[in-house]
């Protein structure tokens, strides 16, 4: 697909496959070692990362898209970005034909940070195992998300790609959060039910939200709601009564729709969760992308907002 038209996801090396092994000898030996280690290993296949399934799943409904409309350009575009050099890229080239992955656009920056070139790319997400530089991507306004790895495996969907967003701080501003650390959470409801009738501020993954959405009206266009191979969940700790229509009709007034609205009133995301099994989920706060890693969830941790502040601090 031409940028342009496209839906770009960046992915860094690290997110894609499983680079553990690799990253410890990059910090216990340096630089020369770790090239020289994957120069030798070029042809031993990268097991997968934490958004290598994801990945897959975008795959799978570009393949979908391509049946409905084959002129069509509007799909997604999976980017290799990485800070890797150049010397790596035939292993990771390797591990990409191996698994039969459509990536043909890679940047490799040779230790410096990507971030320039995410913008340049038009990228409308960008999901990396480098908290730092995610932080960076945020900063510059891109929707950006540090992956962790599950605890255990779970089976996912192949026909189905399934991405679950926390509320607050995530597809909406953190202006409510806000309110929830610094004044309790009687004056956050006294808050929400006063401004029900008031749209919530945009996040930082409204934007991939509506992508999600945009692609999602083009297999209904064609007759293919029941059988779409895309399903998003909201999983938020509000309580539906007191603070949920807010949401709600946020949602209402940008023309978006979700599938699943999950209102957990304070109760644990991870359980939840392990019912939908969603190739991603994105949360603002550590304490939750823990709880749902333990249960077997892949978690990507969405650094903006108040909660960054407490994180830091706690």
């Amino acid at each position: 697909p031409k940028p342009q038209n496209a839906i770009t996801v960046a992915v860094s090396s690290r997110a894609l496959f499983d680079l553990v092994e690799e990253r410890r000898i990059y910090e216990e030996q340096g630089l020369e070692k770790y090239v020289e280690f994957q120069q030798k290993n070029e042809n031993v296949t990268l097991k997968p990362g934490p958004a290598f399934y994801f990945v897959k799943a975008l795959e799978h409904v570009n393949a979908r898209l391509l049946e409905l409309y084959p002129d069509d350009e509007e799909r997604f575009d999976i980017v290799l970005m990485t800070n890797n050099h150049a010397q790596v890229g035939v292993r990771l080239i390797n591990s990409i034909n191996h698994y039969g992955l459509t990536i043909e656009r890679f940047c490799m920056t040779g230790g410096q940070s990507p971030v320039g070139y995410l913008t340049a790319y038009l990228t409308n997400l960008y999901l990396s195992a480098d908290s730092e530089k995610v932080q960076e991507a945020i900063e510059a306004g891109i929707a950006s998300a540090t992956m962790f790895t599950a605890n255990r495996d779970v089976a996912y969907s192949d026909t189905q790609l399934r991405v679950a967003f926390d509320g607050d701080a995530v597809i909406f501003s953190d202006e409510s959060e806000q309110i929830v650390k610094e004044q309790g959470l009687d004056r956050f409801f006294e808050h929400e039910q006063l401004n029900e009738n008031k749209p919530l501020a945009q996040g930082p993954l409204k934007g991939f939200l509506e992508d999600l959405g945009k692609i999602q009206k083009k297999f209904y266009a064609k007759n293919e709601r029941l059988n779409c191979p895309i399903r998003t969940y909201l999983v938020t700790a509000r309580s539906a009564a007191s603070s949920g229509a807010r949401v709600l009709k946020t949602l209402r007034s940008w023309g978006l729709e979700i599938d699943e609205a999950l209102f957990l009133a304070g109760a644990p995301k991870g359980p939840i969760l392990v019912k939908i099994r969603p190739h991603i989920f994105f949360d603002d706060q550590m304490f939750h992308v823990e709880g749902a890693r333990k249960l077997g969830t892949i978690a990507a941790h969405v650094p903006y907002g108040i909660a960054q502040k407490y994180h830091k601090s706690s």
